[in-house]
């Protein structure tokens, strides 16, 4: 079968994006997950008439009167019920944050008056209405704060403590096994021998899922097709997701296309006109569905696949905008030939624009490059050079600030 474009492949994986359903959890444990609900105010925010200053709330009308100093009826702190003042021409002491006591309309701060024996002299003349946070300025009843399919930061966990969510419906996050194959691989801990290679690719995808608030299974499989199909079928039963890395290239031990065959799993596509990750192999089990991401060993290979096409899977199937981001290229660049091009680099700010330093490495083995950048510049197939000042797609794989 003829290789497809990566506009294609990528088409074609957000096609079978997942709904995994709602689930429930408490507001301790919802920071990083997304919303699956909207979120309406329970009450006004703020619920009453506040001060924004510490100071001394007044009866306008006085001030217009001539009134300037003020006898002190008490003092508002900040949780106390309403007071009320009783005499226009006196004041009452308020907190930030305190109920505006009734026949009141203003708060003269601490700054602008003098307190000498129990009164008040006003030394700045004040404003009708200064310095109060008015019943339902920010939000009336009923009103939908937060909207569904948004991702839950610490602000959000303010707004939903603020409206009593102490459990809060997310969207479900799907079960995901990480499978590696490979005789020439070894566990971190391991002294490899001279044809041996530490696993590497695993503990990346662990470290990016966890990002992602998923916490995966790991299975590492031998080169032996028998033993990769039975551990592939409970594989497939008992997740929602398998991302494999290894195994799908031509190599008479690259076993992984035709046991997933075997199993069920109808191939989307194997081979994508792009580098790095060419093999990159795609499939869902209709029955189970279960969703296959099968990529290339290679450790850049992997992880920039991940990075392409899992994370804006991702994201769709969360309901998750998919960032677009363009960046302005620092150097000219050729690329020839007929495949779309993922190329390291490093995205940062300078003069308010956003510039891309492409990060020369050694092919998509090269491990140690990928921490240089911090994520790929996307370069389609054309004729003539790209040229410094062009502006081209960038898929951040972390922050670019």
């Amino acid at each position: 079968m003829a290789m497809i474009s990566f506009e294609n492949a990528y088409k074609k994986v957000l096609d079978h994006s997942q709904n995994y359903g709602n689930e429930a959890v408490s507001l301790n444990n919802a920071t990083g997950r997304v919303l699956a609900e909207n979120i309406v105010a329970d009450r006004d925010f703020p619920p009453y008439d506040r001060s924004t200053k510490d100071g001394i709330a007044i009866n306008f009308k006085a001030f217009e009167k001539g009134q300037v100093e003020y006898s002190i009826q008490g003092t508002l702190a900040a949780g106390a019920p309403q007071s009320k003042l009783n005499d226009s021409y006196d004041c009452l002491e308020i907190m930030t944050g305190a109920v505006l006591p009734e026949n009141t309309d203003t708060v003269i701060m601490y700054e602008h008056i003098a307190i000498k024996d129990g009164k008040a002299t006003v030394i700045k003349p004040p404003i009708l209405g200064q310095n109060i946070h008015y019943q339902g300025g920010d939000e009336k009843k009923g009103a939908v704060v937060l909207h569904k399919n948004r991702k839950i930061t610490a602000a959000e966990v303010g707004v939903l403590a603020s409206v009593g969510k102490s459990e809060v419906l997310v969207k479900k996050l799907p079960k995901i096994t990480l499978i590696s194959t490979g005789n020439e691989l070894v566990d971190v801990h391991e002294t490899p021998l001279p044809h041996q290679i530490r696993k590497s690719n695993m503990h990346t995808l662990t470290s990016a899922l966890k990002e992602e608030g998923i916490l995966p299974s790991s299975l590492h499989l031998l080169d032996e097709k028998h033993k990769i199909e039975q551990s592939l079928e409970i594989a497939l039963k008992e997740n929602d997701v398998l991302l494999l890395s290894g195994g799908v290239s031509k190599g008479k031990y690259d076993f992984i296309p035709d046991a997933l065959q075997a199993l069920g799993v109808q191939k989307v596509f194997h081979r994508v006109l792009q580098r790095p990750g060419k093999p990159f192999w795609f499939g869902v089990h209709k029955e189970l569905g279960t969703v296959v991401f099968s990529f290339p060993g290679n450790p850049a290979s992997t992880f920039a696949n991940y990075t392409i096409y899992f994370k804006d899977w991702f994201n769709k199937t969360l309901g998750l905008p998919i960032p677009k981001i363009d960046v302005i290229l620092k150097e000219d660049i050729n690329i020839g030939g007929d495949l779309t091009r993922f190329i390291r680099a490093e995205a940062g700010i300078k003069n308010g624009k956003l510039y891309a330093k492409i990060i020369h490495g050694n092919g998509s083995g090269d491990l140690t490059s990928l921490v240089k950048s911090n994520g790929f510049i996307k370069l389609a197939p054309k004729t003539t050079p790209y040229k410094a000042g062009d502006l081209v797609p960038f898929i951040a794989a972390r922050s670019i600030l």
